[in-house]
């Protein structure tokens, strides 16, 4: 409000109030005489507030909520306008009775009814003068009363100590006013127009911030002196109260003026510095504290501090900077000339190798050779193995075994599908997302720098536009070499001479000839019938209880049905299939103990059938030797060794040969070429050159959907067709494998442990090789040969001395 309009009201009379007035005025004087002249009426409808005290001569609003006190209000509204006004003693009541009211008052005129559209009712009431409640006459629908007067006791007009009271009231409430930041300054212009000394202490009473109470005590005081001075003395700890309040406010924002302050000077210091380049100090210090525990040489300790000083000239706001921080952390995570101390007890090593695997006495062997060299040098270049073999047998899980082994850290990086030489490499790091390569992020990982580095799949690599990993391989597997790897991202040789690396591999004949060159070639071969059975039961079985929740006294397999298992339904070199063929059985178990049946604790046949089904993979036994022109072959594939049966038979016709099976071209030259042979020779084999003319011949080798290719099947296509063309018997259980040539020579050929397995699952006794092949059956274990005859040949004569019988087969065509 403006001072204008306070100057304005001296003149208006609130006897004259219109109620559609936007304004209400101050009560002057003679307000104030008109008042005390009127009567009180007999009764009034009391109406009770509950958090506040009018006093007479002030205007307050009040809104009313309650559906009595609405009533009350309409009642009077629509009457004289004049109602009682007290207050409750505790404000929680909802329905005060005559109980719960204060007994002494303020009789009240209503100025102002305003409807709220949330239902309540806001009435504008002036204070007229005090009243005391004389006896409750209704509580419903709202409390009236009879009421008398209160009158009060006013010093007179010239008493010097009361006005020197109402002054000090008026100035404290002007300082009151100052103070407060929650009361607005227009409220001092109407301070200064009261001109009743009686209605400036009602005013400043009513609008001080008291509890009821002590409000209510105020306005019961009759005398008017007594009752200023209270005023002021209430007024005065309201003063000191405000100007605490003041203080602490204003010290905590002058704290917090500081604070600012100081946070924008660190924030403009912080600017100079990057501006500068030296907004990174923290980071730069933590950086050199690391260093100083790192072992480096001198080199990389040059080139370290150089590059740190690079960064710290940088504005840590560009791209570079996060590029170099990458740099510098690579750095400091490496495990330069970190070595982890190799565990020397050789017998221990042997233990830890048989535990974990059984067999594999080449891979053991060179390991615990490794390891006595280590132990006498104490410092050898590592050598680079590959173990090369089928899947399943092993291979990958070697490499833990060596780590375990020689107390090392085991890291494992696969290379199937790798195309891209930065994999091996890294990027420069000039490159957005610039990565180190496999190798020093392996590395960084295992925190020394000569774990056991396993390569898995190394024969998997390929290669595209974006390079040839296998060849970056070279470096990397070089003993020679490796002592300085460079990696692109870190731009620096890292010693690579003390990590043993372990590839493994399925088939050498994907490897680049230089990459096998670097390699110490340990070919990890199948497993016999025996060795499955040993560790189905000592490692897989133990493994697939503990994998379903179950243990050793669940599920008990013996010998015999283990070696069903092997043999009836898996076909491999390795023991995977074998592995989930095993899960099966212990799921069975597992079912039924789940579902609280009974089952076999001890593994039959019979189980095993019920189980797994028919015996699926029983085919590759040998057969009879009751039709002329079959033979039993012995082949390599990448699972392991195979038999395949060679068949020939001959038709009337103009002597055509035809080749049947899914045969490569080297296999069906072989089939020329024992053809030609036989032509050649046929007198020496009593056979009649003119069948040749006469008949034609036709050479299958079953299972035609399996491509087939290779020169091992030339001597059992010789014998097939001589036992053909003779008719006579191929001699019993034999199987045989070796090339050929139009000489009439038998050469060696390779995979001669796989195939001797082969031919032992087939249940063969005797095999036909080449004399040369002498010294494979010298490396292979003696127990892998019991119950087997070797039968060594150099010539195809030879071979048909020995394979072919004098007697005739049944049912045999006169040619």
């Amino acid at each position: 409000m403006k001072k204008s309009n306070f100057i304005s009201l001296d003149s208006l009379s609130l006897q004259d109030f219109d109620e559609n007035s936007e304004l209400i005025p101050l009560m002057t004087p003679e307000d104030e005489e008109k008042i005390n002249k009127e009567e009180l009426p007999e009764t009034l409808p009391i109406l009770s507030l509950r958090n506040t005290v009018l006093f007479p001569g002030v205007v307050i609003p009040i809104t009313a909520g309650r559906d009595k006190s609405i009533k009350l209000i309409d009642d009077a509204n629509k009457g004289n306008k004049v109602i009682g006004v007290v207050s409750q003693k505790d404000e929680a009541v909802e329905d005060p009775k005559a109980g719960d009211i204060h007994f002494v008052g303020t009789v009240a005129r209503i100025l102002k009814v305003l409807k709220m559209p949330d239902g309540n009712t806001t009435v504008i009431i002036q204070g007229k003068k005090r009243f005391s409640v004389a006896e409750v006459i209704t509580e419903e629908p709202y409390i009236n009363a009879t009421v008398r007067e209160v009158p009060e006791a006013k010093p007179a007009k010239k008493n010097k100590e009361f006005k020197a009271i109402t002054d000090s009231i008026k100035e404290l409430a002007l300082q009151i006013i100052k103070d407060s930041p929650n009361i607005p300054s227009e409220a001092s212009f109407a301070i200064q127009n009261i001109e009743s000394d009686s209605f400036l202490i009602n005013f400043v009473s009513s609008n001080m911030n008291l509890p009821v109470e002590d409000k209510q005590k105020l306005l019961e005081i009759n005398d008017l002196k007594e009752r200023a001075l209270e005023t002021l003395k209430f007024m005065n700890i309201e003063l000191q109260k405000l100007e605490l309040k003041n203080d602490i406010q204003s010290k905590v924002q002058s704290d917090m003026n500081q604070q600012q302050r100081e946070y924008f000077l660190n924030q403009q210091m912080k600017t100079i510095q990057e501006e500068l380049g030296g907004g990174n100090a923290e980071e730069m210090e933590e950086m050199k504290t690391r260093a100083k525990g790192k072992k480096w040489d001198d080199n990389v300790k040059e080139h370290f501090e150089k590059e740190l000083s690079k960064m710290q000239r940088m504005n840590p706001q560009v791209a570079e900077y996060s590029i170099q921080r990458n740099y510098l952390d690579l750095f400091l995570d490496l495990p330069w000339n970190e070595f982890s101390k190799d565990k020397f007890d050789l017998k221990r090593a042997k233990k830890i190798l048989d535990r974990d695997h059984y067999g594999l006495d080449d891979v053991k062997k060179r390991i615990i050779e490794y390891l006595a060299v280590l132990k006498l040098r104490n410092d050898m270049k590592s050598p680079i193995l590959c173990l090369y073999g089928p899947p399943g047998v092993g291979k990958t899980s070697l490499g833990k075994s060596i780590a375990e082994a020689l107390g090392r850290e085991y890291v494992r990086v696969s290379l199937g599908g790798l195309r891209d030489e930065a994999e091996i490499r890294g990027h420069r790091k000039t490159y957005i997302g610039a990565m180190p390569g496999r190798i020093i992020q392996s590395l960084k990982k295992a925190g020394t720098s000569n774990p056991v580095f396993v390569l898995d799949e190394i024969d998997k690599l390929s290669n595209s536009n974006q390079g040839d990993p296998s060849s970056a391989l070279l470096e990397v597997l070089d003993p020679e070499q490796n002592s300085e790897f460079h990696d692109n991202f870190l731009e620096m040789g890292y010693d690579l001479s003390k990590v043993l690396f372990i590839a493994t591999s399925n088939s050498l004949g994907n490897i680049q000839p230089a990459l096998r060159d670097r390699m110490e070639i340990i070919n990890v071969t199948g497993y016999t019938i025996e060795e499955k059975v040993e560790i189905g039961k000592r490692h897989l079985l133990p493994k697939q209880l503990k994998e379903h929740g179950l243990e050793d006294k669940h599920l008990k397999l013996g010998k015999p049905q283990m070696e069903k298992i092997v043999e009836g339904y898996t076909r491999e070199s390795g023991v995977r299939s074998l592995e989930k063929q095993i899960a099966k059985m212990v799921r069975y178990a597992a079912m039924n103990i789940a579902m609280e049946e009974e089952y076999d604790l001890k593994v039959t046949n019979e189980t095993v059938i019920k189980v797994l089904g028919g015996p699926k993979l029983e085919r590759d036994k040998y057969e009879n030797n009751d039709v002329a022109g079959v033979v039993t072959g012995l082949a390599w594939t990448r699972v392991g060794g195979d038999i395949l049966f060679i068949e020939s038979i001959l038709s009337k016709g103009k002597g055509v040969m035809s080749i049947t099976g899914n045969l490569g071209k080297v296999m069906k030259e072989s089939a020329t070429i024992a053809m030609e042979y036989i032509k050649a020779n046929a007198e020496e084999f009593d056979i009649n050159p003119d069948i040749f003319d006469k008949y034609n011949v036709h050479i299958h080798v079953p299972e035609g959907a399996t491509p087939k290719d290779g020169p091992s099947a030339g001597v059992t296509m010789l014998t097939s067709l001589v036992s053909l063309f003779t008719q006579r018997k191929v001699k019993k259980s034999l199987a045989m494998t070796g090339e050929i040539t139009l000489r009439g020579k038998v050469l060696p050929v390779g995979g001669i442990k796989e195939k001797i397995l082969a031919a032992k699952r087939a249940r063969i006794k005797e095999i036909l090789l080449c004399e040369d092949n002498r010294r494979d059956i010298a490396e292979i274990k003696q127990d892998y040969l019991k119950g087997l005859t070797f039968h060594y040949v150099t010539d195809m004569k030879d071979v048909v001395k020995y394979a072919i019988t004098k007697q005739k087969v049944k049912n045999a065509k006169k040619l």
